[in-house]
């Protein structure tokens, strides 16, 4: 049995990995990303320490549902702050309920885990935050070559993966940035499929609580419009 962080549990999670899951969100992330909607997950413990069994039990209220339904997503945060707790959960679930298993991760951590450590989890939520080194350290004050790395990893170990990018205007939105991410994961068979996030505020009140600065809160959602040529546009490339 482990012990980890949790900041919060959602029942019901829609956009999370495919179908209806339960989403299990842990504490701990060593990105500061400027759009970050949860800075609140960022502070390990912030969150509520909690044995892996506690959580296994909440998570089994619903196995029935989610077996058809769905499954389980552990996000963060970055699952990857916490690896022994979210594996130990990953392997209780996936062995002792059958449930299908989703990691959300942007990969800055993985670099510390062996390939086995993958072994339960059947999907990984990629999160490529740009396609460019300089902007990456702006952005989220972290190097990309960990993310590109993990992302290559993840090819080679045969695990599904949906990659996810926050478009926000004026910002990840280069022309040439869109070029160099679809150059590179051009080769990689692994990619299930490409999801384009459209920034939001919806976390402002969240740096205002704890007193951070957010950059971004002039910073206009891109139209749906934008989402969906952005979209296009990268599958041409």
């Amino acid at each position: 049995m482990k012990h980890g962080f949790v900041h919060s549990f959602e029942t019901g999670a829609a956009v999370d990995g495919p179908g209806v899951r339960f989403a299990l969100f842990l504490s701990g992330c060593p990105l500061r990303c400027l759009y970050c909607h949860n800075p609140d997950t960022w502070d390990m413990k912030r969150g509520t320490y909690m044995s892996s069994d506690a959580v296994f039990l909440e998570i089994k209220k619903y196995a029935n549902f989610l077996r058809k339904a769905g499954g389980l997503t552990i996000t963060g945060g970055d699952p990857l702050a916490q690896p022994d707790f979210t594996h130990t959960i990953f392997q209780k679930v996936k062995t002792e309920l059958q449930l299908h298993t989703a990691l959300d991760t942007q990969g800055h951590l993985a670099k510390n885990l062996s390939d086995q450590w993958f072994d339960p989890v059947d999907l990984v939520l990629l999160d490529i935050k740009i396609m460019n080194k300089t902007k990456h350290i702006m952005l989220t004050g972290q190097a990309l070559q960990p993310n590109l790395d993990l992302a290559l990893r993840l090819e080679k170990l045969q695990k599904k993966v949906w990659l996810r990018y926050v478009l926000v205007p004026g910002l990840t939105d280069d022309t040439e940035d869109i070029e160099r991410l679809a150059q590179f994961i051009a080769p990689l068979q692994n990619i299930e499929k490409i999801e384009v996030l459209p920034f939001h505020n919806l976390g402002a009140h969240k740096w205002e609580e704890l007193k951070l600065n957010y950059t971004l809160k002039n910073q206009k959602a891109p139209t749906e419009k934008q989402v969906q040529d952005y979209l296009e546009n990268y599958k041409k490339k």
